[in-house]
């Protein structure tokens, strides 16, 4: 959690004028950071180049993901310029070359091919499959992050697993069946 110390820090400060999350304490941030790296535990992150997160807020869990894999490279596609600018400070802070950020919504920016697509508390699972249609290849794996809800969301046409923790369900999709 050490190397997280200043995105927690920069996380409290500007959240306090730009509500840039819900979190208020070191505690809650602490706690969205292990959410966003618990996958790692189930993820083997060495074949993965290309990430997309949609939707990626403050940074849970791309951001938390690219200061931790460096080698990874990480696309954070958040909508909100207030959240962007906060996101755009942190990767200055850190020196993270991983990492582009669109202000922008998914569907609206130029389509590349991820091996990797992730999104937490954006919307429902079918709804994110379609919006990542154009990055998704041939091995392209899906890993968002749901709550309760996610068993009235599974797809019907796709290989998956899901790895539960606490209150979160991480819905691993690793293919179509």
């Amino acid at each position: 959690m050490e190397k997280y110390k200043i995105f927690s820090e920069l996380l409290l400060k500007y959240n306090r004028v730009h509500r840039l999350s819900g979190t208020k304490n070191f505690q809650e941030v602490e706690n969205n950071i292990k959410d966003s790296l618990y996958p790692m535990e189930f993820i083997t992150f060495d074949k993965i180049q290309k990430v997309v997160d949609i939707g990626t807020g403050a940074g849970f869990p791309g951001m938390v993901l690219a200061i931790a894999l460096p080698e990874v490279h990480f696309t954070l596609v958040e909508p909100l310029m207030k959240r962007t600018a906060f996101l755009h400070l942190v990767k200055s802070t850190y020196g993270l070359q991983n990492v582009d950020i669109i202000s922008d919504r998914i569907e609206n920016i130029e389509a590349f091919e991820a091996d990797l697509i992730t999104s937490r508390a954006v919307t429902k699972t079918d709804f994110l499959l379609d919006l990542s249609r154009d990055f998704i290849g041939e091995k392209t794996t899906f890993l968002f992050y749901k709550g309760e809800g996610v068993y009235d969301e599974l797809p019907e046409d796709r290989e998956y697993e899901i790895i539960s923790r606490a209150k979160r369900n991480y819905l691993w999709i690793k293919g179509i069946k």
